[in-house]
């Protein structure tokens, strides 16, 4: 017999189920964001894995390979990086010496406009400093708990991204399986074009980053400012957070020109090129690159 419920009953089912699946995602994220990291990498290196396969190469020993390539490459660009940042810290005292300098001039510019003593800023600036003391340290205590936990995160994620690899058959097989053997070859051909468009996307996403972080440095380069390929690589990365990573690019950028350099026109200069950068990316990369890569309209990128 078909018991057909009220409305407002099947309702209140959807908004308890959807809210039951939110709170449970949000429960098992430390799980869940690793195990989606693993199903993109893995997504990724699947056509690498594919040509040692062809080359003969016994299973296990091929995703090994894949993934020893994988952190090879990943190792590289670390170090670089790290390079880029050690030369910044080696540079900490002329940049505190370039910051003392600003902020002395900000304090004579507050003093000749509005009149504000240097003493009277000084003691409001310890005001707020007292005042904030003990939420710098709970923030600093967060901080450090959420950089330990996805560390520990990331640990798990070259596992997944092997069991990922290495069953990726069963897997089909199993879906398959739960929607019955009439719904076979329809859901094998629908897995198989998911997974085309996943792959196409993230390489499509690689080379678009790529392209940004290309033109930042270049960019840089040719105002002068220091540190171009690191700040180039940061405002590229940064640039995959929508809306407010090129905003955060922009400002860390220019805070560090000028805490560096102590030159206005210089930072000026930083945020019109990444201006320029985030026009091209917008109006070419992202439509050329993107969405020739997911088939999808410029209009909706």
């Amino acid at each position: 017999m078909h018991l057909s419920l009220p409305f407002y009953v099947r309702l209140a089912l959807i908004l308890l189920s959807i809210w039951l699946i939110m709170y449970g995602v949000y429960i098992g994220k430390s799980i869940l964001l690793p195990f989606g990291f693993a199903f993109l990498i893995a997504v990724l290196l699947q056509p690498l894995e594919n040509f040692f396969l062809r080359m003969k190469i016994p299973h296990v020993p091929a995703i090994l390979i894949t993934l020893l390539i994988a952190f090879a490459v990943l190792f590289a660009v670390i170090t670089f990086i790290s390079s880029q940042v050690s030369s910044f810290v080696s540079d900490i005292p002329a940049i505190e010496k370039n910051l003392t300098r600003f902020f002395n001039d900000v304090q004579d510019w507050i003093n000749n406009t509005f009149h504000f003593s240097r003493q009277e800023q000084e003691q409001l600036i310890e005001q707020a400093k007292s005042n904030n003391t003990s939420t710098a340290t709970t923030i600093a205590k967060g901080t450090i708990s959420i950089l330990t936990t996805s560390f520990i995160s990331l640990t798990l994620v070259p596992i997944y991204t092997f069991l990922f690899l290495y069953y990726r058959k069963h897997l089909v097989l199993f879906i398959t399986h739960v929607f019955g053997e009439e719904h076979k070859e329809r859901v094998s051909k629908i897995l198989t074009e998911v997974r085309g468009v996943l792959r196409h996307y993230v390489s499509g996403l690689l080379i678009e980053t790529s392209c940004v972080a290309v033109l930042n440095c270049i960019g840089l380069f040719l105002i002068g400012a220091p540190y171009a390929i690191l700040l180039g690589l940061i405002g590229a990365i940064l640039n995959l957070i929508p809306y407010i990573g090129g905003l955060i690019s922009v400002a860390l950028t220019g805070i560090t020109i000028l805490s560096n350099t102590g030159d206005t026109f210089m930072m000026l200069a930083s945020v019109l090129v990444y201006l320029v950068v985030q026009f091209i990316d917008n109006n070419f990369f992202v439509p050329r690159i993107i969405g020739s890569s997911v088939q999808l309209n410029h209009f909706f990128l």
